[in-house]
């Protein structure tokens, strides 16, 4: 009688383990996959450097308010809410021209690789805005979005190659700010005011030491929600701090002091790094 035989067993290699990959254990592997993925596609893309825009992710499009706008005076409802999202929405409307503007102006300077590609955070908004304008001027655009409790998708604006979707935070803003050499701020709320101030901090304590110009935009809203200048007179921060940032009220002014300052700090040096 012939003895049946066991049918042989073949193990599953660790990265194929889902259960292992999501465990605790793996957790430096999925860091270093967030590090080590984005890197490879942004060096096949040869994408040299960032122009990076934050703000809210709830601003939209003044096609959308002038829409619900309509909508709830025809409901006669929710009329000042769709009232303050048209007044908001011209800062979607900037984001995109402003977006559209240096995208031109980059895709213009005829040097190799990729430089100074629109980058937000990737989801709708002012992200959406920012991608969309570069999008609209025919030139690669830059989506790290990030996985969230709520419904979070990234703008289908978004260059298809640099659509990212990151778990950890950490690493997301390490590819922000790694790669940026200008940062533009539109009104936003917790998220975009996290930014800013880890911007100012990273340039204040010198770990960032390339030239990074922060731009402000939106007087209206910057003069009501951060006041820097209490923090001097409290003596929290040195006086010359506040001249960190620039603050900016219309796209032809951010859009000239961007370019002067790329050009006279970062067009001839190219690279990445903090």
């Amino acid at each position: 009688m012939t003895e049946e035989k066991t049918p042989a067993h073949r193990a599953t290699k660790a990265y194929y383990s889902r259960r292992f990959m999501e465990s605790p254990d793996a957790r430096p592997v999925r860091i270093l996959s967030e590090y080590l993925e984005p890197l490879e596609r942004f060096e096949d893309y040869n994408v040299r450097d960032t122009i990076l825009i934050f703000g809210s992710a709830r601003t939209i499009s003044r096609e959308e308010a002038e829409a619900r706008l309509a909508e709830a005076r025809g409901k006669n409802e929710g009329v000042a809410a769709a009232e303050l999202a048209l007044r908001m929405s011209r800062y979607y409307e900037a984001t995109r021209q402003l977006a559209y503007r240096l995208t031109e102006w980059s895709k213009g300077l005829g040097e190799g690789g990729r430089r100074f590609v629109i980058c937000s955070g990737g989801g709708p908004g002012i992200m959406e805005a920012a991608n969309r304008g570069a999008s609209e001027a025919r030139g690669e655009n830059i989506g790290l979005g990030i996985s969230l409790p709520f419904e979070q998708y990234n703008n289908s604006y978004i260059t298809r190659r640099l659509d990212f979707h990151f778990h950890y935070f950490f690493m997301r803003k390490f590819w922000f700010l790694y790669l940026a050499k200008a940062v533009v701020l539109m009104p936003g709320g917790f998220g975009t005011l996290d930014e800013l101030f880890e911007c100012l901090t990273l340039i204040q304590t010198g770990k960032i030491k390339k030239r990074l110009p922060i731009v402000l935009y939106g007087n209206e809203f910057w003069d009501r929600v951060i006041n820097l200048d209490a923090l001097v007179e409290f003596g929290t921060i040195s006086p010359e701090d506040v001249n960190l940032y620039y603050r900016a009220d219309t796209v032809d002014d951010a859009y000239a002091y961007i370019t002067k300052q790329l050009t006279e700090y970062a067009v001839g040096h190219p690279g990445i790094g903090l």
